[in-house]
């Protein structure tokens, strides 16, 4: 197989693969979480589950003073490297082609050096992630395999998309298909482990804030 070959498979039947593991998978994730249903509050309602839901949903986004004191450094480096994979995925000028060419539309992207560089940031920061993740005792005992499997899949395509823009180590076609492979990595493992998180926290968050809006509580 040419490196054009492989550059064509990657981009064709795999990624198409790839496609329909992810949608079906995010489906089934979603159908496990609603038809599980949920008991009927027996409370005498206080306040608004529409109000608790959203307010939760948003206010939890923001740490309040004395978590962020406990633990600074994981909401620092959280916000930092989850900003810097949206930036790299939806404003990536290439990437926006993909999704045009998959959904039919399209939006601005930011100059290729600014998204070159918040990569860079990303990676790094997804190193002292990991780095803490092993230093730390606590967080050390209860990390699990999907925990590393997570970051390996997550920063591989940044490493991977990295490389490719700078032509490191080998033939462009090939370091393409280097790339393309690893998101399609990670487009098959997203439903199926703690990536799900992406759509899972905000159906927490939301039925969390309900609950306690519903009895009148602020949550």
């Amino acid at each position: 197989m040419t490196d054009v070959d492989f550059l064509r498979w990657v981009r064709g039947p795999i990624f198409d693969i790839a496609t329909v593991i992810l949608c079906a998978g995010i489906v089934v994730r979603l159908l496990e979480i609603f038809l599980m249903g949920r008991k009927a509050d027996l409370a005498e309602p206080r306040g608004s589950q529409m109000a608790g839901g959203l307010g939760t949903m948003f206010r939890r986004t923001l740490p309040d003073a004395g978590t962020f004191k406990r633990s600074s450094l994981i909401i620092i480096t959280g916000w930092i490297f989850h900003i810097g994979l949206f930036v790299i995925i939806f404003l990536f000028v290439p990437h926006i082609l993909v999704f045009e060419r998959v959904l039919g539309i399209g939006w601005p992207g930011l100059p290729s050096n600014i998204v070159d560089a918040v990569a860079a940031m990303t990676i790094i920061t997804l190193i002292v992630v990991l780095i803490h993740r092993l230093r730390d005792p606590v967080l050390r005992l209860l990390s699990e395999f999907d925990d590393y499997l997570v970051w390996a899949v997550t920063i591989l395509p940044v490493i991977t998309g990295w490389l490719a823009f700078h032509r490191v180590g080998a033939p462009a076609s090939t370091l393409i298909g280097i790339h393309i492979l690893s998101v399609e990595l990670l487009m098959v493992l997203f439903p199926f482990t703690k990536l799900s998180h992406a759509f899972t926290l905000w159906i927490a968050r939301w039925y969390n804030g309900a609950i306690a809006g519903y009895r009148g509580v602020k949550s």
